[in-house]
């Protein structure tokens, strides 16, 4: 008798604790749910947004035409801009990097 009483108690115990995972686990695949679907809104806004800015780039590049026939002098002009560009650039990107790896020692060795 003894006996039939623990095994019941043991059935009905693990019936319980698995209804409350069962729907633990059924709570949390709703949630995932929801998060998907605003996860996949969300992408869709950046793509419009994405696309706008990409039409605003493109009108405002200038026409690309071959630099054949041009004056040396006006070529060699935006040569040294282009370099001048891609010099501030490199420089403001090890700045950044620079300022990472800094924050970085500071948080896990100081």
């Amino acid at each position: 008798m003894l006996w039939t009483v623990v095994w019941v108690v043991l059935v009905l115990a693990t019936l319980a604790g698995a209804f409350l995972l069962g729907r633990r686990l059924w709570r949390s695949a709703v949630a995932l749910g929801a998060e998907l679907s605003r996860a996949g809104e969300t992408v869709a806004e950046l793509s419009e947004r994405i696309e706008e800015l990409e039409a605003v780039a493109r009108a405002a590049r200038g026409p690309v035409r071959p630099a054949l026939g041009q004056d040396v002098e006006v070529l060699g002009a935006r040569v040294q801009e282009l370099r001048a560009g891609r010099r501030a650039r490199r420089a403001a990107r090890r700045d950044r990097h620079r300022a990472t790896v800094r924050d970085a020692v500071a948080r896990w060795w100081a």
